[in-house]
């Protein structure tokens, strides 16, 4: 069973679905058409149903109160290539607060050569916030794009205590 949760936050809608208690995506906006497609990819045989998820409501709700660490606790389900899951999974290890690039990222996941596929690899994150991939910027210290709009990769930063004069 996968269960489908939307929720309003200071960054606008989010969209939330798990799955045995782990969060396999967190969308900005409602675009159900979208993700009951991606869900339907990633467990054809699991029933999808539209009901409030609580736990990670709770977690999300205290994130966006300051408490910025519980995140770093809630089981993700990630669904990708291993060369996505690996850079996801590295993504998990960037403190709040903090940020790095791309070509850092690249290095770590060890692919140093392989900034432009690490980008199309965060790019592709199904479980934003969580994993956050809004800490990541360009090498010049730029915000670069972001899925879900510069703005709330601004606020998500700000938000974190990301203090940098080339962010804002």
């Amino acid at each position: 069973m996968v269960r489908i949760d939307r929720l309003d936050s200071p960054i606008g809608t989010l969209t939330v679905a798990e799955r045995d208690g782990r969060v396999c995506v967190l969308h900005f906006g409602g675009n159900m058409t979208a993700i009951r497609s991606a869900l339907a990819r990633w467990y054809p045989d699991d029933a999808v149903e539209e009901r409030e998820c609580s736990g990670i409501r709770a977690v999300l709700r205290r994130y966006f109160n300051g408490e910025l660490g519980v995140l770093d606790g809630v089981e993700v389900d990630l669904n990708g290539t291993p060369f996505q899951k690996r850079v996801w999974t590295a993504l998990r290890s960037i403190p709040a607060g903090t940020t790095t690039s791309y070509g850092r990222l690249a290095g770590r996941v060890g692919y140093a050569a392989a900034v432009r596929a690490v980008g199309a690899a965060n790019g592709a994150n199904p479980v934003a916030v969580i994993v956050p991939c809004h800490r990541v910027i360009g090498s010049n210290g730029s915000l670069t794009g972001y899925g879900g709009g510069l703005e709330r990769k601004r606020w998500l930063l700000a938000h974190e205590g990301v203090r940098s004069a080339s962010l804002f």
